[in-house]
């Protein structure tokens, strides 16, 4: 049954007849919801309310848009607001983004440190980490 009524429905343009609204229905594919072709001073902008929005904002990030790619700069103590960054800026309508924000080297030992901490309770509960060694078959 579907396959003669989108028969008709394909015939009967061809033949100069006019389709009933109920043969053809709705189209199935919806447009996206961002214009694929934005400006880039639309995307800057966009990325920069949402950073504004952000706690992001304390670090003052730079954002410059070329082609639909999002160039961040700046600095940060959180490892984290790196992360956010890009996300933003995909939301914001970047096509890609190159992240050149760097993170303080004690923050990101800090970091390290807080990792390493919560492997060690992980293994064994604060005890020293073991090292498995491989299995080889013969």
């Amino acid at each position: 049954m579907r396959i003669m009524l989108l028969t008709l429905a394909l015939t009967l343009p061809v033949l100069g007849a006019d389709v009933p609204r109920s043969l053809v229905g709705k189209p199935s594919v919806k447009a996206p919801a961002k214009a694929v072709g934005r400006a880039d001073a639309d995307i800057e902008r966009d990325i920069r309310q949402r950073f504004a929005k952000s706690k992001i904002a304390e670090d003052g990030f730079t954002v410059r848009v070329r082609g639909g790619v999002a160039i961040l700069e700046g600095k940060t103590k959180v490892v984290q607001r790196k992360g956010v960054a890009t996300r933003l800026a995909r939301l914001g309508g970047a096509r890609r983004v190159d992240n050149q924000i760097q993170i303080d080297e004690a923050a990101r030992k800090a970091a390290a440190a807080k990792l390493d901490k919560g492997r060690d309770r992980a293994d064994g509960h604060g005890q020293a980490r073991r090292r498995v060694q491989p299995v080889t078959m013969r």
